[in-house]
């Protein structure tokens, strides 16, 4: 698997993404495009899907752990999940696991599957749903982690194996919110984009189709009246991360 790491976030056009713990929109049709981009992956691999406790908390208990990815979850409480009970159904849906912190669960991703006695499948890609802690943190980490092919998993690599320096988040899947403004968002991401740097690249419709491997549609997509006679519009976006 590749060591990069993509964001996935729905966003008002001020960054808005929570309201009380929770999503301030209801979008069917977006969750379906939410759950095939971080199912999608070749047979016999599976894709990561790393949260922070409060994301887990949100996701509705019939539908946890999100089925077909490995799930981890970011808290400090390392016994969290003991007495979790929600076995997986099959090989597809490994059983949750709890992490200190983001590098952490990354590590677990990179090493696990090639532990002798994991159950774990191939990692294919490797996604950061929520919630803006871990979008703040996730964008600030580079690929200066320790190396999971050297003896000692927790010394990195020095000399000529010696990691560049460069982001680990390379992609942003965005869904932008653009109305209503939902001004009432309590919770926002981090603003990613900076003029003066040019860091960040919005890629072309046809490279999203090709990444995600799905039709996305070009226009402006509309559901959920929230209340009478209004709607919310939105669109799919990917952004690039210059390396």
């Amino acid at each position: 698997m590749s060591s990069s790491i993509t964001v996935i976030v729905a966003a008002t056009l001020t960054n808005g993404i929570g309201k009380n713990g929770n999503l301030p929109w209801r979008l069917p049709k977006e969750m379906k495009y939410f759950q095939h981009v971080t199912t999608n992956a070749p047979e016999g691999s599976i894709n990561a899907v790393i949260m922070g406790r409060n994301t887990w908390e949100s996701i509705p208990e019939r539908f946890r752990p999100l089925p077909n990815r490995l799930n981890l979850i970011v808290t400090r409480n390392e016994q969290y999940l003991d007495d979790f009970r929600g076995a997986a159904d099959h090989k597809m849906t490994p059983k949750p696991s709890v992490h200190a912190s983001l590098k952490d669960a990354i590590l677990h991703v990179l090493t696990a599957p090639l532990a002798s006695s994991s159950d774990i499948p191939d990692i294919h890609r490797t996604f950061i749903i929520g919630g803006a802690a871990m979008y703040r943190e996730a964008l600030g980490l580079t690929d200066a982690l320790p190396n999971p092919n050297a003896d000692d998993p927790s010394t990195p690599s020095t000399g000529n194996n010696a990691t560049r320096q460069k982001p680990l988040a390379d992609r942003i899947l965005l869904t932008r919110i653009l109305s209503p403004a939902f001004e009432d968002c309590d919770v926002r991401m981090p603003e990613f984009r900076d003029e003066e740097e040019e860091e960040w690249t919005k890629a072309s419709r046809e490279d999203l189709v090709k990444w995600v491997g799905q039709n996305v549609p070009e226009n402006p997509q509309e559901e959920n009246k929230m209340k009478p006679g209004e709607v919310v519009k939105y669109e799919f976006e990917m952004w690039t991360r210059r390396q």
